[in-house]
């Protein structure tokens, strides 16, 4: 089988993505970033997705975008001086030198043209703004800030976007990274300063720390902004999942939207809530990506939960009985270092009315 290394340091066999593919069906998304090494048609045929090519700005890598039938390429260049001058050992005016020629050959080609602009968070601003419009009179239809190692913050991404945007009128795409635990932050940011493209991950996966989550991204448009994605959110968990085996990442239980601890309850006053009413601890129904509420035991629960607990096997105990076995629930996860399961709860019930 044909073998590809992966953005996160793992390989995968060529055809897996292809023959298990099934969750990603259900969620569409407008772009789907490939590296121009062999033909995807099949891909299109699959999905619902634009491809874009990711390449260098260099004449054999859009030559393989094209081989690859893609119609949008990337054409991506570092802009810092620090990947100008260690990585590339050239300048400032070599890079949008090159820029031109490959944005040039692009669209000679037909291409949708994405310049992007690799470290653009530490590049210097005046040629950053160089930068884009010689992409953009050349013909690019979009740029793409990429903040590579994650050293911007909400503010300063906000800032920035508004004001390229007022100096250059194109459309923008962000790029970012979790180095610091912001790229979803300075995505959502980004888009709000007037970005119409965000790069996303599934599960956040990627380089180093990873990117901005997909569905981290896709919920927050959608229950914090009020702006519909147009994504199929009932399968998130599902494909979150299958990105996690196919990664061998496990996605911690505490990740958002995702983690198999956000919908879960141990303190008593959050149970109580719960009970009555689950929006009190809930930023939203969980059914609606495929996961559901729990409620577990453990030190801080209260008799509200046990009771929650033990009615869904039908037992209803009198307030001593509950008492105990609050107090045995407690002891026997302090002893364990770990909450109990609603089994395991009901089993010490049935031990303490034996």
């Amino acid at each position: 089988k044909p073998r590809r290394k992966s953005r996160t340091n793992r390989c995968f066999p060529g055809t897996a993505f292809l023959k298990n593919s099934r969750p990603l069906r259900p969620i569409s998304v407008e772009n789907r970033n490939l590296t121009p090494k062999k033909c995807l048609r099949t891909v299109e045929e699959k999905f619902n997705a634009r491809l874009i090519g990711w390449n260098r700005a260099l004449k054999k890598d859009i030559d393989a975008s094209l081989a690859c039938g893609l119609n949008a390429a990337a054409v991506s260049l570092p802009v810092s001086d620090i990947h100008i001058k260690h990585k590339l050992n050239k300048t400032r005016g070599f890079v949008v030198e090159q820029l031109r020629r490959a944005i040039h050959y692009a669209r000679r080609h037909k291409l949708y043209v994405i310049a992007s602009a690799e470290d653009a968070s530490r590049a210097d601003f005046d040629f950053l703004i160089e930068y884009i419009k010689a992409s953009k009179e050349e013909g690019a239809q979009r740029f793409r800030f990429c903040d590579t190692v994650g050293v911007m913050e909400p503010f300063k991404m906000f800032e920035t976007i508004k004001r390229i945007l007022e100096i250059v009128r194109i459309d923008i795409e962000v790029h970012t990274h979790n180095d610091f635990g912001m790229a979803g932050a300075n995505a959502l940011a980004g888009l709000r300063a007037g970005a119409i493209f965000a790069d996303t991950t599934v599960t956040g996966i990627g380089e180093r720390a990873g990117n901005a989550a997909l569905e981290e991204i896709t919920l927050s448009l959608l229950k914090i902004y009020g702006v519909d994605p147009g994504i199929d959110i009932g399968g998130i968990n599902k494909l979150s999942r299958f990105v996690s085996r196919a990664s061998r990442r496990r996605i911690p239980p505490d990740k958002p939207i995702i983690g198999r601890a956000c919908f879960l309850h141990e303190s008593g006053v959050h149970q109580d809530g719960i009970v009555k009413n689950p929006l009190t601890y809930e930023p939203f129904d969980p059914a609606l990506i495929g996961s559901k509420s729990r409620l577990v035991m453990g030190k801080h629960s209260g008799r509200t939960g046990l009771r929650h607990i033990l009615a869904g096997f039908g037992a209803c105990p009198d307030d001593d009985t509950a008492s105990h076995v609050l107090e045995a629930v407690r002891r026997r996860s302090v002893s364990l270092k770990h909450c109990l399961s609603a089994a395991d709860v009901y089993s010490l019930y049935c031990k303490e009315i034996q």
